[in-house]
């Protein structure tokens, strides 16, 4: 571990981000362009007091989990992400593996959408971040790990609540529509790949995705228009466009309805009371 060059590292990035770039604002009384130490620990979920012994080099060697989440909230593209790996004394993680990276490009959009859900996905169908309102209507994520990450391993391996978001006349078109992308994302990524890892484990534990999986449908969605039931809200009609990043690994969706309608107000009541008053049951 390069205490030097990591706190010369950490700190040359914090200032190069200004508030608006990761979706925070700048307040009256900044002295300095770039982020605050705090702003950089809210935004990696870490104390402010463990990310200072950090960039002031006084800090034992981090973990995985936490350079991740570094490189999450400073926007660091991959080479400057290994770069980051490397001198804190760790390898840099495998690019064609899935992990908590996520493109910067598509978290500046993410950032700037406050007023309707949006959500950043793997190719497998694994939240990587979501915004207040898409945590208010699917539900929070961040504690599932391993395959129960991934939208399409809870469908087919715990139906009975994966399939509850949706009506149960479009669950087979969406049961379709998940393997489909699946193959594709297999088609990208290869047959050693973890796509590859994930098809196997599904046809361990469903039937069901056998028999949809021998069906040898191969679609990416782009777009899609459907309706998604909130357990307060109910049913909320709504227009899904995807935002990939250039080599198609990971993808932006945000949702919205159309003008002066019921589900758009929906939408709104989402953004207002945010995912703490559902999930309190109030």
């Amino acid at each position: 571990m390069d205490r030097d060059a990591l706190s010369l590292f950490l700190s040359r990035h914090r200032g190069d981000l200004k508030p608006a770039d990761v979706g925070l604002h700048a307040g009256p009384r900044r002295r300095a362009p770039g982020l605050r130490r705090e702003e950089v620990a809210q935004l990696a979920q870490m104390s402010t007091d463990y990310y200072t012994r950090l960039e002031q080099g006084r800090s034992t060697q981090p973990s995985a989990q936490i350079l991740s989440a570094l490189a999450r909230a400073l926007r660091l593209s991959p080479d400057e992400r290994d770069y980051l790996y490397r001198i804190a004394g760790l390898a840099a993680p495998d690019r064609s593996a899935t992990g908590e990276y996520v493109a910067p490009a598509l978290l500046r959009v993410l950032d700037r959408l406050s007023d309707t859900p949006a959500l950043i996905v793997s190719l497998l169908g694994e939240i990587l971040i979501q915004n207040a309102p898409a945590a208010a209507l699917y539900g929070e994520t961040s504690h599932l790990t391993g395959w129960e990450r991934s939208e399409v391993y809870r469908w087919f391996a715990h139906p009975e609540t994966a399939r509850t978001l949706y009506p149960e006349s479009d669950r087979d078109r969406q049961g379709r529509a998940q393997v489909a992308s699946l193959r594709a994302a297999l088609g990208l990524m290869g047959p050693h790949s973890r796509a590859a890892e994930l098809v196997r484990e599904l046809e361990r534990v469903s039937p069901e995705f056998v028999t949809l999986w021998a069906e040898q449908r191969v679609q990416r969605r782009f777009a899609d228009h459907k309706t998604l039931i909130h357990p307060e809200l109910g049913e909320i009609e709504v227009d899904c466009q995807t935002l990939f990043t250039e080599d198609q690994t990971q993808a932006l969706l945000v949702l919205s309805a159309a003008p002066r309608s019921e589900a758009e107000s929906k939408l709104q009541m989402l953004s207002v009371v945010g995912i703490e008053r559902f999930a309190s049951g109030s």
